[in-house]
């Protein structure tokens, strides 16, 4: 079915519920984060038994997963780049109301998502958790994911919320994409109305990028794109990138008081080389 982004569906909103950071050690992650500032909780062993995970949760509601693998598991979603060797970001996730509503609409617009699919995990004290996926047809895509349980017993409420660093949320999010004007429409058929608040294409002359960006809720998503022959480093080091780990995550915006701006950079650049996650802080 061909993408149909402008096609009227009843409205559903989406938020942005975490980001995920894979790494190579889940212990080793844990003492960086946390000698770093963030308050780090450890979350238990995924229900496929492949991977376990900790939470970093801000006080806006959305959350860091820092997950490792427990075994090579070629058909997990980042089951390759775990093969490869990779760290870093690797995907994020939209919260919905409704996991099957959302896939439905999505799909009614042209965009193959799959699901609901179960999930689950096993929290250190026992607790089960329980969610439904919804899988994107392409990697340029969110995947979503929405609670059968409480979401507190899944994101933490209190001062595990609270972090030394001052990092209070997420700002933005910036993914690179192949074509930035199929992506645009894909975007467009998965957010519905939500895609209204979309920022005009800009080329970026000199440095061989093209890029667009929606608001979602307080967060700027941005897709930027190499492109043309006049290519400058930047663009060399998204070809790179597109041709190595593909399509996906490559950038996180936080949020922070102006009180903490020498701190909380400092500690981000320390996470960037040891975690290859490039954060940004936009303070306020």
């Amino acid at each position: 079915m061909p993408l149909n982004p402008l096609l009227t569906l009843p409205s559903l909103t989406l938020s942005l519920d975490h980001i995920v950071i894979l790494v190579r050690d889940l212990e080793e992650a844990i003492a960086n984060f946390s000698t770093e500032g963030f308050t780090v909780q450890r979350g238990g062993t995924h229900a496929d038994g492949n991977t376990h995970n900790a939470l970093v949760v801000f006080s806006d509601g959305s959350y860091l997963e820092l997950i490792a693998f427990l075994k090579p598991a070629a058909q997990h979603r980042w089951g390759h780049l775990h093969a490869k060797g990779y760290t870093g970001f690797v995907d994020y996730a939209l919260l919905p109301g409704n996991v099957g509503e959302a896939v439905s609409a999505a799909q009614s617009r042209g965009l193959s998502y799959f699901g609901p699919v179960d999930g689950g995990r096993i929290r250190p004290d026992g607790k089960k958790l329980l969610w439904k996926i919804g899988a994107p047809p392409t990697s340029d895509l969110p995947f979503l994911c929405g609670d059968i349980t409480p979401r507190d017993w899944r994101v933490s409420q209190g001062n595990t919320r609270l972090h030394d660093n001052g990092v209070q949320g997420l700002a933005s999010l910036t993914l690179v994409v192949h074509d930035l004007e199929l992506s645009r429409q894909r975007y467009r058929a998965l957010l519905g109305e939500q895609a209204d608040h979309e920022n005009q294409l800009q080329q970026l002359t000199g440095l061989g990028l093209s890029t667009t960006s929606f608001t979602l809720g307080t967060i700027q998503l941005v897709l930027v794109s190499p492109h043309g022959h006049n290519e400058g480093p930047a663009a060399i080091a998204l070809h790179q990138t597109l041709d190595t780990r593909g399509e996906g995550l490559i950038g996180v915006g936080l949020r922070a008081p102006r009180t903490h701006d020498r701190v909380a950079t400092k500690r981000a650049q320390v996470l960037h080389i040891r975690h290859h996650t490039p954060f940004d802080i936009h303070y306020f």
